[in-house]
């Protein structure tokens, strides 16, 4: 499939700060997505990738710094303001109910209700309505599900990430953060996401992911942002580097200059 990145920046970060009882978890964090651009944000442990992600998620507030989308400027206090500006985060965990089916995942807590005034009134769920849009957000990511009416539980975990960037980009979202997508995942599953981020971003969505895994990012991102001790270090064309001059860059072995 062909990507090809827009030219119209769907976020910026500017400048962003966060501490925590002193310690200063981001110091100078900047960078920016375009649309349909995929961003890989490589740090070690400890760099402040997951404090980035909960500021751009709305569950931590920065102390300083500047978030645009589609060049305004926004406050995310809260994660219903994330989604508000469309953005929408797929942590590591899924954030799926095991024993609930595709359609009760997907629509979770944002069910849609009969839409007869007595049954909406007693709090009866429309199941039809949301088993159809179910349907139509994963056919959006050409997803392999054999059956809509099985609990995720009974899905491999390539299925349930689709599931995951179904409910993101079902509401909306413009840019989808992913958190380690393929870190549990087998080979064959790990490509099964690599086409869905494919897919995604070729309509227009920008996606920053997350990953300790080099071979991944080479594969997957445009460019790649690396963080070193709270700062952004690097910002590279995945295309001009190697994995060793990535891991170069994330260790603080390797400068951008260099």
């Amino acid at each position: 499939m062909v990507r090809t990145a827009l030219d119209q920046v769907a976020i910026e970060v500017k400048s962003l700060q966060k501490s925590f009882a002193g310690v200063q978890a981001l110091k100078n964090v900047s960078f920016k997505i375009n649309r349909g651009e995929v961003v890989g944000l490589l740090g070690d442990n400890g760099a402040g990738k997951s404090t980035l992600v909960r500021c751009l998620s709305g569950i931590h507030k920065p102390d300083q710094g500047e978030v645009l989308v589609n060049d305004s400027p926004v406050i995310i206090d809260s994660p219903l303001a994330a989604r508000k500006v469309g953005i929408e985060t797929v942590f590591q965990d899924l954030a799926v109910v095991p024993d609930f089916d595709i359609a009760a995942n997907l629509f979770l807590n944002r069910e849609l209700y009969h839409t007869n005034p007595i049954l909406n009134w007693l709090g009866w769920l429309d199941k039809k309505a949301m088993a159809y849009k179910a349907k139509k957000a994963l056919n959006r990511l050409n997803s392999r599900i054999p059956s809509y009416d099985k609990s995720i539980s009974s899905l491999s975990g390539g299925q349930r990430q689709a599931v995951a960037i179904a409910r993101a980009i079902n509401w909306g979202a413009d840019i989808v953060i992913m958190d380690e997508p393929t870190a549990a995942l087998g080979v064959e599953q790990s490509a099964q996401v690599n086409e869905l981020i494919n897919v995604i971003s070729s309509q227009g969505v920008a996606v920053l992911l997350i990953s300790h895994n080099m071979q991944h990012v080479i594969e997957t991102c445009d460019r790649a942002v690396v963080l070193y001790q709270g700062e952004s270090v690097a910002d590279v064309a995945v295309a001009e580097v190697t994995k060793e001059d990535l891991v170069g860059l994330i260790t603080g072995a390797k400068s951008c200059a260099a």
